[in-house]
């Protein structure tokens, strides 16, 4: 019976997690590994634990207490933390597990050094590594003072950043256990970490080497800085030697100690190459036997090396799964389409289905693989003008690429890659007939879509989506459409690059597209003007949409006085746009339809900061503006030489961009317009789903690929198993950030701007709006938390088409992501707001309150005092 409270190292491996967290389970997995050493020990088990926790009933109650109380309320969770540790540590170890332990240590020495580590079940895993969570002590020597840290590790479960952690994890206190390892302690001449990807780039084929005199404490503290090495294809690549002045080393009474290093080892290496090389190898092999980049720490002995701890690097960017051997290069979708942000697995399967490209998912995002066109000269410098027009970034991670000796081959032709990026040209005559056909095409395609999806159910449904994803593409692909959007988009470059040339005016097109006919997504923002117009004056329905929470709200405006028209102006506004929400590239996000609360905090901040008739009077304003501006370009260039054909082609392209550069919202107001179809007719799949006992819950579909809720439906019969992993999956996947490009080795390249006009300490982005504007930053990274007043800048980190109702009420915008022609910019030049976009981190490097200076025209961001 005693038995299961200990077992020896040797004897358990990484599928035991359970029984000896996940410290243990590594480090047993470790121990089998051919060519591994690892010091030799043991695990106090969970069973353990549980024993010595079902001694204090007390404990019970104050577990209660611990997960009622919210994880900012430090000063609760630091007392009532400190009570359960204190208690842990008071319980009185059993003897048969005193005598279990004794017997371990007699086996291994008695009196020899121990290291007492905690190994929690909830530690090392690969979505969250709990790095430092739980205690480590290390030159603990003999029984009694290695019992007495076993109960300290037990109780530093209940540490108060271990309890805060899992608070905001979400992981219940009660679910994770804490084994105990104990292993001889090592004396070593150096040690430290070894990442067998580089943990800053997430290359892959790079390994980073750590390393600094004594134990490893000095580096995990900060105490020194290390010698970095970097090794790729087995040979060092680069190093930064440190100036080591202090090292930790074990007393031989026990514990450890700080100690200066003699000035002359201070500048030497702790390892030599070769040394660096073989540590390397040996991270390989545990690499390969766990199936994932690895954190190794690691300690020289004697000029061979012994593995203290292993764990998953849990921060990479995963790399999309291709089966083949080639190198590759990704460009990110999300960037492109202003949502960065995870996508549930249907989301995915679903844009893949419909997008006119194919696309490869990793860490819940989508790509693009453009190896081919880079590989071609011919398609090469197409993909680079449009990337660069759209995102510097992008084009200059790509070059960063291309300058790699040989990731990229150069083919003599794109084969099979796909014509250069870019479209049909742009050959239609300016004619806004054209975008009133193509509109008139899009409804009566979405009209047919509705009336011919309403008799389909279960298998008979999906077979009829395939070909509605048919439609869907040929709708998206239509020349004409094509060539419209592309005119709209060339006569905006050719304005601000022929304007700059003539006039020496930056970004003149900014003024001349305001208030641009027949863009949907402005519509949007003004619509909503005109809305709070229908609500401000009746103060009982301002007082009740204060208080709303509910998503059935617009049942309960029938009761108030004014509330019929308020609620028939909220419904028609929802059945116009209704489909949008932040993120609708993914169709498993809710749309305003089926969360109206969303629009309630932008409405009553229209209702607070405008006068009625702001609609129109804006969208006037925006016309007048840019008559006005038209007028004094065309009069600067006919006082130029040869100005009367200078003034002739100008004209020609502002009315060629007014004409088109509206249109460019549509495809995507269509795209959402068809997602919201296909969404409402997957729902109600689900709910039947739910009704037969398949599923527990509708938005389990979320979780499946489109081919596999069509399996689903067809055999009654889920993976339950499954649809959790998923979920755990799209949880860990928010906390990674996605590169702009990436590449098969798994290197992020992030791009830089590569500009020295810009003040020191400004924040560097792409000019997309002309203007300088100084105010308040607003920070908001969901609309519906919007808390406006005239003058704010909004700073955020991507718009997508749904948060065009903001821009009505503030005065500049700021975005991490974005480019010249994504939805953000385009209506940022229609409502003239100064915007800067693609600011890395701005949300991070900018505080909500702050005092900023936006220099739209120029693109960067000052921060004020």
């Amino acid at each position: 019976m005693t038995e299961r409270y200990v077992l020896d190292l040797q004897e358990v491996d990484e599928t035991q997690v359970a029984v000896v967290g996940g410290k243990g389970a590594h480090l047993g997995g470790l121990s089998r590994i051919e060519g591994i050493r690892v010091p030799a020990g043991f695990c106090v088990t969970t069973d353990a634990f549980r024993r010595i926790m079902a001694k204090a009933p007390s404990l019970d109650d104050r577990l209660d207490q611990l997960s009622r109380l919210n994880p900012d309320d430090r000063e609760a969770i630091r007392t009532l933390s400190a009570q359960i540790r204190r208690t842990v540590e008071g319980i009185a170890v059993p003897d048969d597990l005193t005598a279990a332990i004794t017997r371990a240590l007699a086996r291994l020495g008695e009196q020899a050094a121990y290291a007492v580590r905690s190994s929690a079940t909830a530690e090392d895993l690969p979505t969250a590594s709990f790095a430092g969570q739980q205690d480590t002590y290390l030159n603990v020597v003999g029984p009694t003072a290695i019992l007495q840290h076993v109960s300290r590790c037990w109780a530093s479960l209940f540490t108060e950043r271990a309890v805060t952690y899992r608070q905001r994890n979400g992981i219940d206190h009660r679910t994770v256990h804490m084994a105990v390892v104990v292993q001889r302690m090592v004396f070593p001449h150096a040690s430290g970490i070894l990442f067998t990807a580089d943990p800053v780039t997430g290359n892959r084929k790079v390994a980073t080497v750590d390393a600094g005199f004594g134990l490893g404490e000095a580096l995990v503290s900060g105490l020194v800085n290390p010698d970095v090495f970097k090794v790729r294809h087995g040979e060092v690549v680069a190093k930064a030697i440190a100036a080591k002045q202090r090292a930790v080393h074990a007393l031989p009474t026990g514990d450890t100690q700080e100690v200066a290093i003699d000035s002359r080892r201070q500048e030497q290496p702790a390892l030599t190459d070769a040394q660096v090389v073989r540590l390397v190898q040996l991270g390989r092999r545990i690499e390969a036997h766990f199936g994932r980049p690895q954190d190794i720490e690691w300690c020289l002995v004697d000029d061979g090396f012994q593995i203290v701890q292993s764990r998953p690097i849990t921060t990479l960017f995963p790399i999309p799964e291709t089966g083949d051997q080639e190198n590759h290069v990704y460009v990110s979708v999300g960037h492109q389409q202003m949502m960065t942000d995870p996508m549930k697995p249907l989301g995915l399967s679903m844009w893949q289905l419909t997008a006119m490209v194919p696309m490869h998912a990793a860490g819940g995002r989508l790509f693009v693989d453009v190896t081919r066109r880079l590989a071609s000269p011919a398609s090469r410098a197409g993909l680079l003008d449009v990337m660069g027009r759209g995102d510097p970034l992008v084009r200059d991670a790509l070059e960063t690429v291309l300058d790699r000796d040989d990731f990229v081959p150069s083919l003599p032709d794109a084969g099979p890659g796909g014509p250069p990026t870019g479209g049909a040209s742009a050959t239609i005559e300016t004619d806004p007939a054209i975008v009133t056909e193509l509109i008139e095409r899009s409804q009566v395609s979405i009209a047919a879509l509705e009336r011919d999806i309403r008799t389909k159910t279960g298998p008979a449904l999906f077979e009829f989506l395939l070909e509605a994803f048919a439609e869907h593409k040929r709708v998206l692909s239509d020349p004409l459409s094509m060539q419209a959007i592309m005119a709209g988009m060339e006569a905006t470059w050719w304005l601000n690059d022929t304007l700059q040339e003539w006039l020496g005016e930056k970004n003149a097109a900014d003024t001349l597209t305001l208030s641009a006919p027949d863009n949907v997504t402005s519509e949007m923002g003004l619509a909503l003007l005109d809305v709070a117009d229908v609500i401000r004056p009746h103060s009982e329905v301002v007082a009740f949409l204060q208080g709303v929470e509910d998503e059935g709200f617009l049942d309960e405006l029938a009761k108030l006085a004014g509330g019929t028209e308020a609620r028939d102006a909220i419904e028609a506004y929802l059945d116009r746009y209704g489909m949008r929400c932040v993120g609708e590239i993914d169709i498993t996000r809710p749309r305003w339809r089926e969360r109206p609360t969303t629009l309630v905090p932008v409405l009553l901040d229209n209702v607070r900061n405008f006068e009625p008739g702001a609609a129109e009077r804006r969208f006037e304003q925006g016309r007048q503006k840019a008559r006005q501006k038209e007028q004094d370009v065309l009069s600067r260039l006919r006082a130029l030489p040869d100005g009367d054909r200078k003034a002739g082609e100008a004209k020609r392209m502002i009315d060629r961009v007014r004409t088109f550069i509206g249109y460019r919202e549509y495809p995507k107001y269509g795209i959402v317009s068809r997602y919201f179809v296909y969404k409402q007719a997957l729902l109600e799949e689900a709910e039947r789903l739910v009704q037969a006992g398949v599923l527990p819950e509708k938005e389990d579909i979320f979780y499946l690929t489109f081919q596999e809720l069509h399996d689903v439906v067809r055999s009654n019969q889920v993976n339950d198993r499954l649809i959790q992993q998923r979920k755990d999956a799209f949880e860990s996947y928010h906390a990674l950030t996605p590169p702009r490009v990436l590449t098969s080795d798994g290197e992020a390249v992030t791009g830089a701007y590569r500009r020295d006009d810009v003040p020191v300490g400004a924040l560097i982005g792409l000019p997309v709006s002309a203007g300088t504007i100084e105010g308040r930053a607003r920070v908001i990274l969901d609309i519906a938390e919007a808390d406006l007043e005239a003058g704010d800048i909004l700073v955020t980190t991507f718009t997508d088409p749904s948060w065009s109702p903001l821009f009505v009420a503030v005065a500049g915008l700021v975005t991490e992501v974005g480019g010249l022609m994504t939805h953000g910019a385009v209506i940022a030049r229609e409502y003239g707001l100064p915007a800067v976009v693609g600011v890395e981190r701005a949300t991070r490097l900018i505080r909500d309150g702050q005092r900023i200076r936006v220099h739209g025209t120029d693109g960067y961001v000052e921060i004020l005092p």
